[in-house]
């Protein structure tokens, strides 16, 4: 990147686009320095439906975001998430062929390269291979394993996966709005970045990113990704349930859902009523705030239910004390978290994406909403200081004979896309 202190977000939502420019300052805190956001219409459900349209959101979010930040952006880290995404948990091994030399750098990169190599459904490619444990010669639960001894490497691995065809409709979208990608993040690990701490990812957490057209889940106990997952339902759909139940148009439903919605119907009392302008000189339409209510509870439980079965299903349910954290701009619902600890039985709470940010960032960034595209200028300083220590390690070492390089594992997805767009772009 040509100045290697900024870095920009930009997350591909389903209801907006948002393009954020941070810097961490001496404190070693994020500072958001531009940011700019504009209308999704080209994405549904996390997919890019319409390139042109999607295109379009790009360049207004970015244009937005150089004028505030006074940046010429060409470098994006970008969030990729959609029903598409799956996760699966597989366990490798090498044998070391000289056991009297410590376990390196290059061993970890080794087995790590070897998951890539799985065989997976036609269209699908793996995104990202994360190492839960590795285990040194039976001796199980060794986080680094880097320097000591050993014969056999092993390692549990968290594996995610992605349709290929969706990834390279959003680098396609990225790149003909005029920018490079840089590396391309899972959304709700960017989001669990922006509002999770150390300490609760240790004791264990469900991180939940209610968007417009997914809702992301991301499972973290002793400080590792556990389970990964994307239920195909947020916010858009409960606005069509408030546009079908109240007989409103689109418009009308959403304002409605953001300004009086709750997610609990028993806390409004029935003489509560908002009134709705009619359409070319009708009537107005009275609506009773229990009533809307009762239609966003009802679709609200039969989200929370899909979250409680993926929290069972991943095996953690009782080993998470952190509870849930509810974040993206779903969370921003009233009463949500009363809801979900009614019917999971977890404690819950509103994740902001505050932890990491400068204290004197405009309140607006610090909304649930921007939790991802904060969450990828975070994974992006993180996944860039990681190169810059390899590189050092790589100087260190030049006076010995040197193995070849492995790639970097985040980058070997992103490496498929570039390649199959620069031989399009041949053709």
């Amino acid at each position: 990147m040509e100045n290697s202190e900024i870095i920009v977000g930009l997350d591909i939502g389903t209801t907006k686009i948002a393009a954020i420019v941070g810097q961490k300052n001496e404190h070693c805190k994020i500072e958001i320095i531009g940011h700019g956001r504009t209308e999704s219409i080209g994405v549904k459900r996390g997919m890019v439906s319409n390139i042109e349209h999607t295109v379009n959101s790009i360049k207004i979010a970015i244009e937005q975001a150089e004028l505030k930040s006074g940046v010429d952006i060409k470098y994006v880290n970008v969030g990729i998430a959609g029903q598409h995404i799956k996760s699966l948990q597989h366990h490798g091994s090498i044998i070391r062929k000289n056991i009297d030399e410590e376990i390196n750098q290059n061993d970890i990169d080794t087995l790590n390269a070897n998951m890539y190599n799985l065989n997976m459904a036609p269209g699908e490619e793996i995104i990202d291979v994360i190492p839960q444990e590795y285990i040194i010669d039976a001796e199980q639960g060794i986080k680094q394993p880097v320097g000591m001894l050993g014969n056999s490497l092993e390692a549990n691995f968290h594996i995610i996966i992605g349709q290929t065809a969706a990834a390279k409709n959003i680098y396609k979208c990225v790149r003909k709005a005029g920018l490079e990608v840089v590396d391309l993040v899972l959304e709700p690990i960017a989001s669990a970045e922006a509002v999770l701490n150390d300490e609760e990812k240790e004791a264990g957490v469900a991180l939940v990113d209610i968007g417009g057209g997914t809702t992301d889940i991301a499972i973290f106990q002793d400080g590792i990704i556990r389970h990964t997952a994307v239920i195909p339902f947020g916010g858009d759909i409960i606005t069509e349930d408030v546009k079908e139940g109240c007989t409103i148009i689109k418009k009308h439903a959403e304002e409605l859902k953001v300004k009086f919605g709750s997610a609990l119907a028993s806390e409004n009392r029935d003489e509560e009523v908002v009134a709705i302008p009619g359409l070319r000189g009708r009537t107005p339409k009275e609506i009773t705030l229990k009533n809307l209510a009762s239609i966003i509870q009802a679709r609200m439980e039969e989200i929370i239910d899909h979250i409680h079965y993926e929290i069972k299903n991943s095996g953690y349910e009782k080993k998470l004390i952190g509870g849930i954290v509810l974040t993206g701009g779903g969370a921003l619902l009233k009463h949500i978290a009363q809801l979900t600890e009614f019917i999971t039985g977890m404690d819950t709470r509103i994740g902001y994406p505050n932890e990491h940010l400068a204290n004197d960032v405009p309140d607006e960034m610090a909304s649930p909403m921007y939790s991802t595209g904060i969450g990828l200028v975070i994974e992006g300083f993180t996944r860039l200081g990681k190169e810059k220590e390899k590189e050092t390690q790589k100087g260190e070492k030049k006076k010995g004979k040197q193995k070849p390089d492995k790639q970097p594992r985040q980058r070997r997805f992103l490496n498929t896309i570039q390649e199959w767009f620069e031989k399009d772009g041949e053709e």
